[in-house]
């Protein structure tokens, strides 16, 4: 009876130590991201998101240019249709609740749950270990943004000028 009870203890230790060293980061949308980094001294990210394509993407899939691609690749409704959320609506799978942000935040920063916090946020290296996305070079960058756009519905794609439009400005450490 009493090597049970040293078993379950351990297992039950073991399952709480484990889960606590193996975080999940969660999405927690632009709105988050938006408290801080809409001010000039952040470098006015969020505004700069907010009137870009990037924010309208999931919007822009009703529109008749949208159905008429989609209907062309066999989709009755883009708005609906996951194979469009892929590249229109990436969280959608795995937040649907983000679903209408579009290209939001964190599809490229990684999720916010744990690095969304003024603490973390200020120590890049603490932002990266709790989820934020590093990308170690311009070549990282630019094949995150050509897994959606690189001859995105037969469309050229030119990363340079792209980036000057997307890029938003990191504030000084």
């Amino acid at each position: 009876m009493k090597k049970i009870v040293i078993i379950s203890f351990v297992a039950i230790a073991c399952f709480f130590i484990t889960n606590l060293f193996s975080q999940e980061f969660t999405y927690v949308g632009a709105a988050k991201c938006k408290m801080c980094h809409k001010s000039e001294k952040q470098g006015q990210q969020f505004p700069l998101w907010e009137a870009r394509k990037h924010s309208k993407s999931f919007s822009a899939l009703a529109s008749d240019k949208a159905k008429e691609i989609a209907q062309g690749a066999g989709i009755d409704n883009p708005a609906e249709s996951p194979k469009c959320f892929k590249c229109h609506a990436p969280l959608a799978e795995k937040a649907p609740e983000l679903k209408e942000e579009g290209v939001g935040c964190e599809v490229c920063h990684g999720p916010g749950s744990a690095y969304k916090k003024m603490s973390v946020m200020k120590d890049h290296a603490e932002s990266v270990k709790n989820g934020m996305t590093e990308y170690g070079s311009p070549e990282a960058i630019k094949k995150q943004c050509l897994s959606c756009h690189e001859n995105a519905h037969g469309n050229t794609f030119d990363f340079d000028a792209a980036w000057e439009k997307a890029k938003h400005p990191r504030p000084k450490e």
